[in-house]
């Protein structure tokens, strides 16, 4: 029989939970089912043993639900015979694989905590999250888009004091090989589906990534609702083409929402048309969600692209902004439903539905999930505009977190005393719920989806030799929709772009990360506060 350890005894310490009062309400009306994340693999394989769960690929056969289910225990038990205790964190940085299910859901019933980072985060963001959430272990591939991750695995590993393991699929070097982890056991922890059951990275707008401590409750919520107005079923196919550690792709409804409804999920690394289009039609892929730069770059790569894409039923949008005129030209090109989504890894998610009319779906980025969403658009002063008036998005509701980890001076900004979070994000409601996303008052640069923090990116280039005062603006893209520019006052030469990102890469910066553009100025334009003038800086 394999024992069980004990519990982590720290690891609910700097989680919010949701205030009593709420979560009695969220059970009662039956958002909150109480049943654990990781017990929504164990139904769809009671419900659909024979199901194809995982698609066959040229490397590997197809894999079943039943299959797919013993694989999560197997794995859960090794997991606890290493000795990682239920309450545990552990980082895990892999790529879109199959494997990547098995680990989280051998982790979800270990009642070991994952904290899901992307496979673009470098040695900045992964050393941060790792002390940060105290992780004992970190799962990573061996290589993945000539990045060798066992490199970074050793940096991390000498700076992160609680971290003992590093788990390697592939060759993993002087690590341990996560294959050789799975065992045979009797019995898994219970676990409590008010506690958490992962932990989100958060888009950064201030400073270093926060974490987003998700509950078994509202994720397994959030990914079931999300099924539902998407019209997932059994005879579905799910291609994650975002990188799917993305709660975009996980759970909105992602590879959870296939696995709640019994589809099939597949999975690739290169979303290019020539890779994503080869897919859809190997698979007979029906649904899968794209940021809008790969959506206008699909739509005109029908013109040269010779695939059957006839299985495509749904193609979902979100990350950033579509631009109506970009909306409009998806369903005629690729000969599918447009569904536009605007949400966050913090909680609300907003879809447009299949009974709105196609003006709603090109010119808004849909409306709230769940009949417990509240909403409000709010004034500078905190005041509710009037309908159709622009204002800061604030949210509550039952999947929407009430603070992050590990982070109360940032939740005392973040967060209104009732518990409204602040969004950031600059809206109009219609009438009919519908939002439309006008920008951001957070300093933050949205690159093609990717959110980058001024203020980190802003640190860092302070670091360089020479530089006296840095601003980072993001520019009009037509593809990214913003394009990360680096505004610099230095002392001697001008150092040029190519001389920028070799120095932030080797500081750990992700490469998402890195300036697209870079200015000289001899100043650094001030607002009537002191404060820098990024207005100015992007009309320059």
């Amino acid at each position: 029989m394999t024992s069980i350890p004990t519990a982590a005894p720290d690891h609910r310490a700097g989680f919010v939970p949701f205030p009593a009062e709420f979560a009695e309400r969220y059970r009662r009306e039956g958002y909150w089912a109480g049943d654990p994340l990781g017990e929504l693999l164990r139904a769809a394989a009671l419900r659909w043993p024979e199901r194809t769960a995982l698609a066959a690929t040229p490397d590997r056969p197809a894999a079943t639900y039943a299959d797919l289910d013993a694989a999560a225990d197997r794995m859960a038990h090794g997991l606890l015979a290493l000795g990682i205790a239920p309450g545990d964190r552990v980082v895990v940085q892999l790529p879109n694989t199959p494997e990547f299910i098995t680990v989280l859901f051998g982790l979800l019933r270990a009642g070991v905590i994952p904290v899901l980072t992307l496979p673009a985060h470098r040695r900045a963001e992964i050393e941060h999250l790792t002390n940060l959430s105290g992780a004992v272990a970190y799962v990573i591939a061996d290589r993945a888009a000539d990045f060798d991750y066992r490199v970074l695995a050793a940096e991390v590993r000498a700076a992160a004091p609680t971290l003992a393991h590093v788990l390697v699929l592939g060759d993993p070097g002087e690590f341990t090989d996560l294959n050789s982890v799975p065992a045979d056991g009797d019995s898994l922890p219970e676990v409590d589906a008010s506690d958490i059951a992962l932990m989100l990275v958060s888009g950064g707008t201030t400073g270093l990534p926060k974490l987003i401590a998700r509950t078994h409750d509202d994720y397994a919520y959030n990914a079931k609702a999300s099924a539902a107005v998407c019209e997932l079923g059994p005879e579905d196919v799910y291609l994650a083409t975002l990188p799917v550690a993305h709660n975009f792709p996980l759970a909105c409804p992602g590879v959870l929402g296939t696995i709640a409804t019994g589809g099939a999920m597949a999975f690739i690394t290169d979303p290019s048309p020539e890779s994503a289009f080869a897919a859809i039609e190997r698979h007979g892929v029906t649904v899968t969600a794209v940021v809008p730069p790969l959506a206008q770059l699909w739509s005109a790569a029908v013109d040269w692209e010779d695939a059957d894409l006839s299985t495509l039923r749904l193609l979902q949008v979100g990350g950033a902004r579509l631009a109506e005129v970009n909306a409009r030209e998806v369903v005629p090109a690729l000969n599918v439903r447009l569904q536009q989504v605007f949400g966050m890894a913090e909680g609300l998610l907003n879809y447009t539905r299949a009974e709105d009319s196609d003006d709603l779906v090109c010119t808004t980025q849909g409306r709230p999930l769940s009949p417990a969403d509240e909403v409000r658009v709010v004034d500078g002063e905190g005041n509710d505009v009037l309908p159709g008036e622009e204002g800061e998005l604030l949210t509550r509701g039952p999947y929407t977190l009430r603070g992050y980890y590990r982070a109360p001076e940032h939740n005392a900004r973040a967060f209104t005393p009732d518990g409204f979070y602040r969004s950031g994000d600059l809206v109009r409601q219609l009438p009919s719920g519908h939002l439309i996303v006008s920008g951001r008052i957070k300093d933050v640069i949205n690159r093609g989806g990717e959110n980058i923090s001024c203020d980190e990116l802003e640190e860092h280039l302070l670091a360089y030799p020479g530089v006296r005062h840095a601003a980072a603006v993001g520019l009009p893209d037509a593809v990214l929709g913003e394009k990360a520019c680096a505004v610099l006052v230095v002392e001697d030469a001008m150092p040029s772009l190519a001389e920028i990102k070799t120095f932030l890469t080797g500081r750990g910066l992700a490469t998402y990360k890195l300036p697209d553009v870079l200015r000289q100025a001899d100043t650094l334009p001030v607002t009537a506060v002191g404060k820098i003038d990024k207005k100015a800086l992007r009309g320059a």
